[in-house]
């Protein structure tokens, strides 16, 4: 078999979804991707290239409406508090294993903070908070018979999410009408990184990473997932985006940070349909 159209089939069959993709032609060694923006003023979708109509784990910009979840429910109260302080028992990186307030979890993806949330909501929290943010196909059991649902649905696994719907939910958050308090919504914002474009954008996003997983939760091969989520401003125009590739091999960075480099390198807001 072709080596494109042999990584276009195992992606497919990593996603739990079932869906098949075409071989990318262009960039090497991405077989899947999307870019979306969307004006965030008058709601028009300024430009969609890609497969932005399927879902893909949200990885790392999960953490975005978790923070939602977070500052609502009262567990986090600001972007600098609470500071938890790692535990041998938590599983990490060794970078991770340091104090981390809402801020740093944010910046650099700390999967153990993450954990400490969903472990205070408990999973029927849990699971009602996402499905009433409508994020993404709102299944957050994790894989049949791991009950990880608390510690990584988010990650590979059976919480899933399309770029439309990126766009979607963060177009909401940009706006403050999520169903939850604005005031948990603004905390959210604050929290967030923010970055300057080379064009002068600035620029408040999130990056997720993942290896893609069959259906039963196996790795397949070294499929890599990576996304850019977020929004940016300049001069009085505010524009929403969604950025994922996926990638037949390891990237020689995270491709999370990869997407983001590339798009604070080139994003300059002249978007055509």
């Amino acid at each position: 078999m072709d080596k494109k159209l042999r990584s276009a089939a195992l992606l497919a069959f990593a996603l739990t979804s079932g869906t098949s993709f075409q071989a990318h032609a262009g960039e090497k060694g991405v077989v899947a991707e999307c870019a979306v923006v969307m004006d965030a003023t008058t709601q028009k979708i300024l430009s969609r290239k890609g497969v932005c109509d399927k879902r893909f784990t949200p990885a790392s910009t999960f953490k975005v409406p978790l923070a939602v979840i977070g500052f609502d429910k009262n567990i986090l109260q600001s972007e600098h508090e609470p500071v938890w302080q790692w535990k041998p028992e938590m599983e990490a990186p060794e970078r991770d294993r340091i104090a981390v307030d809402p801020a740093r979890w944010l910046e650099k993806s700390v999967v153990w903070y993450s954990r400490e949330i969903t472990k205070q909501l408990g999973q029927k929290q849990f699971s009602e908070a996402v499905a009433a943010l409508d994020y993404g196909n709102k299944d957050v059991s994790g894989r049949a018979g791991k009950q990880d649902g608390l510690t990584g649905s988010w990650i590979g696994s059976s919480l899933e999410i399309s770029p439309d719907e990126q766009v979607q939910f963060l177009n909401k958050l940009v706006h403050e009408t999520l169903p939850v308090s604005k005031q948990a919504q603004q905390k959210t914002k604050a929290a967030m990184t923010v970055l300057m474009s080379e064009k002068g954008w600035k620029v408040t996003g999130k990056t997720g990473a993942a290896r893609l997983r069959d259906a039963k939760g196996n790795f397949v091969g070294e499929q890599h997932l990576g996304w850019f989520v977020g929004w940016a401003e300049k001069d009085g125009r505010q524009l929403v985006f969604a950025n994922m590739k996926a990638f037949d091999k390891p990237t020689e960075m995270s491709p999370g940070l990869f997407i983001r480099g590339q798009f604070l390198k080139n994003f300059d807001g002249n978007i055509t349909p």
